[in-house]
């Protein structure tokens, strides 16, 4: 297999349960090796829940997949192996435990990769609402956020108002 291919998004199957261990000792493995080149990400998904019992909330971080973990890595006979000899790792996601990658929409869906996007205007630029509710104004763009966030300065009713729209609602205003 070739080392100049592109690392891709693979699923792990764990015993339920062992996921923060698989992960931990996966990364002491690739560390201790010198593999971070061939795996280079690990993350297990999870989402944090608000419980509420008598009265009382608090935070909890939920696995969104018990009994998998994600790992972004080149696949080679050394690295196929580290990853299937882990203890607590049954084997990867695929039919006879060969590995498939994640395509580009799982990999989104699931949010284990933020995209960053790059646009044609900068803060301080005249910019155009080209959809939503605000369509066709224009205004000039205050703060560019890395979170998909624009907030540009409208003057609406005789006072400028900023209004938060996400990257692909602006463009650049000719």
């Amino acid at each position: 297999m070739s080392e100049t291919q592109e690392a891709k998004w693979y699923v792990v199957h764990t015993y339920s349960g062992y996921e923060n261990k698989v992960a931990s000792d996966l990364a002491t493995m690739v560390e201790s090796r010198g593999m971070q080149d061939l795996i280079q990400d690990i993350k297990i998904p999870t989402e944090t829940v608000t419980e509420i019992n008598e009265d009382k909330k608090r935070e909890v971080e939920r696995k969104i997949f018990p009994g998998y973990v994600l790992i972004k890595m080149i696949v080679t006979d050394d690295s196929w192996y580290v990853v299937r000899n882990i203890r607590g790792c049954t084997g990867f996601v695929g039919p006879a435990s060969k590995p498939v990658p994640l395509t580009e929409e799982e990999v989104v869906a699931l949010g284990v990769e933020k995209h960053s996007v790059e646009v044609g205007y900068s803060e301080g630029d005249r910019v155009k609402i080209i959809s939503g509710p605000l369509e066709g104004y224009t205004g000039v763009k205050s703060v560019d956020t890395a979170d998909n966030n624009v907030c540009v300065i409208l003057s609406m009713f005789g006072r400028e108002t900023p209004v938060e729209f996400e990257l692909d609602q602006i463009s650049a205003d000719d």
